[in-house]
């Protein structure tokens, strides 16, 4: 019958392989991870503690005995945070060494010097090309020294070249007869000026007015008086101009201009002094025109990066 039968033991080829239980497996796993929970430890407080060994658990009743696999990845684990406490202290250790090597050497580092020229303290001796350099043939001079009096009063025929140039000429010889007329022209820029020389009493009528109506400025009067002055002539003969085109100052410098070759065609003679003088000399400065894409002649609009 059913009751009567008794239970079959199990075999002993089933009784040397036994099945691990849950529990047994939760308590394997708990083994394998221990190693990496110190080795992470370890890592965060900077090597500075050694992590514990793990509990080997003991095989028995209830609890199932781990394989070689097993074995072998706890221990590479184990080794693992051994490795990594023993870099961290390595690490620490030179660090230490190195901040102390640099304290040393700023505490024993010398003061630095600047280094000396070789040779400054010798003094120069220079002898310039094509002198003595003992001073036995000629004396040397200096061309950049101070000025002095002697070396002034050696300038002096400079000077007296400018007076002889103020001074009016004395070998102008001029008929001054009751019919006698001159006539030029002069120039300068636009403005020309039809000019005519008589005798008379020095008076300028210029386009029917006085000198000082049409040329208000002193520097003007003064540059027009100027041939008439150099010859002698200013008090005993008269101009009359006809002066059109330019402006103010251009019309001055063509009267001028025309009042010198007036005098060259009553004296020949005095072409030289009129010459050295600049009176004869057409003044050939002139307005430049004004370019394309400027404002002026060179004037240029301003510059825009953007």
């Amino acid at each position: 019958m059913a009751d009567d039968e008794t239970p079959q033991e199990p075999d002993a080829e089933q009784s040397e392989h036994a099945v691990p239980t849950e529990q047994a497996a939760e308590i394997a796993g708990s083994a394998e991870d221990a190693p990496l929970e110190a080795a992470q430890e370890a890592a965060e407080q900077g090597g500075q503690e050694t992590p514990e060994q793990p509990l080997a658990v003991p095989a028995g009743e209830g609890h199932a005995v781990p394989s070689a696999d097993a074995q072998e990845i706890a221990g590479s684990a184990e080794d693992a945070a051994l490795e990594a406490a023993q870099e961290a202290q390595d690490v620490v250790a030179e660090d230490a060494a190195a901040s102390e090597e640099d304290e040393d050497e700023d505490e024993d580092a010398p003061p630095r010097e600047k280094p000396a020229v070789p040779g400054a303290h010798l003094e120069v001796d220079i002898v310039p090309e094509g002198v003595d350099p003992l001073g036995r043939e000629q004396e040397y001079v200096d061309p950049y020294a101070i000025e002095t009096d002697d070396d002034a009063a050696a300038e002096q025929p400079a000077e007296d070249e400018q007076e002889i140039l103020t001074e009016p000429i004395s070998t102008a010889a001029i008929d001054l007869a009751s019919g006698a007329r001159y006539r030029a022209t002069g120039k300068r820029k636009t403005a020309i000026a039809r000019v005519t020389l008589r005798p008379g009493s020095g008076t300028y009528l210029v386009n029917g007015r006085t000198l000082e109506e049409h040329f208000p400025r002193a520097t003007l009067q003064r540059n027009i008086r100027q041939p008439l002055e150099t010859v002698g002539y200013q008090e005993r003969m008269d101009v009359v101009a006809r002066l059109h085109g330019g402006g103010i100052s251009a019309q001055a410098g063509a009267l001028r201009h025309g009042v010198s070759r007036a005098l060259l065609e009553a004296d020949p003679n005095l072409r030289g002094e009129l010459k050295r003088r600049g009176f004869l000399t057409r003044d050939s400065r002139a307005k430049e025109r004004k370019k394309a894409g400027l404002k002026k002649a060179r004037k240029r609009p301003q510059f825009s990066k953007r």
